[in-house]
C-alpha cells in the first residue's frame, strides 16, 4: 500500500476545494441541482463533518481495536440538523481545512500501522484500515466531482437564453 502518496493527496485536497469555489458567492453556494442534490456548501459542510466524525475517527477507531463498535454517523441526518445550507462557505471550508491539516498530521504519526487490521462491518463485511484509508481519499474525489457539477449547473445558469453545450454534455 502507498499510503504516502494517499495522505499526500489528502493532504492537498483542502486547496483544491479553496480553488474551486473561491468565485463563489455564499448565495451561489447555497444553490441546490435540480435534482435535489446537496449545494456547494452542503458538500464543503459535510467534507468537514466526515473528515471529524467519520474517516479519522473510524480508523482510528479500527487500528486501536478493530472490534470496537465505531462511532455512529448520518450524513444526511446531519445535513439538516445542522443547517448545512445556512453555513458560511468560507467558514465551512476553514474547519475543513484545519480539521484536515490535523488529520494528515496524525496519519503521518502512524509510522507502523498495520493496514491489514479488519473491522467486522455488520453491512460491508471486513474492512481493513487500508480500505478506509483508500475510501477516504476516493471520498474526497467523489465530492470534487459533486462541485464541480454544481459549477457546471452554474455556468447554465448564469447564461439565460445562452447554452453550454460547446462545452460538451456532463455525460455519466
Amino acid at each position: 500500500m502507498n499510503s504516502g502518496a494517499i495522505i499526500r493527496r489528502l493532504e492537498g485536497f483542502p486547496a483544491v476545494v479553496a480553488a474551486l469555489v473561491r468565485s463563489v458567492s455564499d448565495e451561489e453556494a447555497r444553490v441546490r441541482s435540480a435534482s435535489g442534490a446537496w449545494s456547494i456548501a452542503e458538500i464543503v459542510a459535510h467534507l468537514a463533518d466526515e473528515e471529524e466524525l467519520d474517516f479519522r475517527a473510524r480508523l482510528g477507531s479500527t487500528l486501536r481495536d478493530a472490534r470496537a463498535p465505531w462511532p455512529s454517523i448520518d450524513p444526511e441526518g446531519w445535513a439538516r440538523q445542522r443547517g448545512y445550507n445556512a453555513m458560511n462557505l468560507g467558514e465551512v471550508l476553514g474547519r475543513f481545512t484545519r480539521a484536515r491539516a490535523e488529520s494528515v498530521a496524525w496519519l503521518r504519526s502512524l509510522e507502523d500501522a498495520d493496514w491489514s487490521i479488519a473491522h467486522p462491518h455488520p453491512k460491508f463485511g471486513p474492512i481493513k484500515a487500508g480500505d478506509l484509508l483508500a475510501a477516504w481519499a476516493a471520498h474526497d474525489a467523489l465530492h470534487l466531482r459533486q462541485i464541480a457539477k454544481r459549477l457546471y449547473e452554474r455556468a447554465a445558469h448564469d447564461a439565460p437564453g445562452f447554452s453550454t453545450r460547446y462545452a460538451g454534455d456532463w455525460g455519466p
